[in-house]
């Protein structure tokens, strides 16, 4: 028999905190602009207790038309918008408008995304040229 030692290495890791960091919360979905301006239009017309079809009948566009633009399904033309705006007693301007102070909002609301890394500390190895 011999006296050997066992052969240990000591191992220096290069990443002193391995644990797993929590990957970001993926960013929210921009606001669509045709969802925006169907919810102003759905919004005046329930405020005036105005039904789609009269809404439709005076804007001279079919109802499940108007219903799809106000759902956010339809991009529709400036003329549509425009007819569909005048029959609720509203300018294109108007509409136009109200969708722009509603995407402010909703974008307000959220946290500003920063760009490139930021000044916290980062675990593991950096290497510079």
């Amino acid at each position: 028999m011999t006296n050997q030692a066992p052969n240990h290495a000591r191992v220096i890791p290069l990443r002193p905190d391995a644990s797993p960091t929590p990957a970001p919360a993926p960013a929210p979905r921009e606001p669509l602009w045709r969802d925006l301006v169907g919810d102003v239009l759905r919004r005046e017309r329930l405020a005036q207790e105005r039904t789609l079809k009269d809404v439709a009948d005076a804007a001279r566009i079919s109802m499940p038309y108007l219903s799809e633009v106000e759902r956010g399904r339809k991009e529709a033309s400036s003329e549509v918008l425009a007819a569909a705006a005048q029959a609720l007693g509203l300018g294109l301007g108007d509409l136009l408008h109200r969708a722009h102070g509603e995407l402010v909002r909703v974008t307000s609301r959220r946290t500003p995304v920063t760009r490139g890394v930021s000044g916290s500390a980062r675990n593991g190895l950096c290497l510079a040229a």
